[in-house]
């Protein structure tokens, strides 16, 4: 990736209830990042971007799923997107407001 330009390297977070409980018992936060991200520009985003202090960044990649869309023309395949999720451990006593919605 290598951009100076922090705003594509997150693309959003992920609220889901496994993020929650991460959340309330590790400080652990889930995000869906671009996938050519490296763990280094993730850290860097996340501190300048909210303010925090990342202790640790964990990366996983999620392979793209075939498709199969019916219509009256026919059946056509196609395929989604890799994409990458990154868990971003903060230090203690630090949160991130945007995710403190309920």
């Amino acid at each position: 990736m290598r951009t100076s330009d922090i705003r594509f390297i997150i693309d959003a977070p992920m609220l889901t209830e496994k993020s929650a409980v991460l959340k309330e018992s590790k400080n652990r936060y889930v995000f869906r990042v671009d996938r050519n991200a490296n763990k280094r520009e993730i850290k860097e985003a996340v501190e300048k971007l909210f303010n925090v202090k990342v202790l640790d960044v964990r990366t996983a990649m999620f392979p793209g799923k075939m498709t199969v869309v019916m219509n009256k023309s026919g059946r056509f395949a196609g395929a989604r997107k890799p994409w990458k999720k990154a868990y971003v451990t903060l230090a203690e006593g630090q949160t991130i407001e945007a995710f403190d919605i309920a």
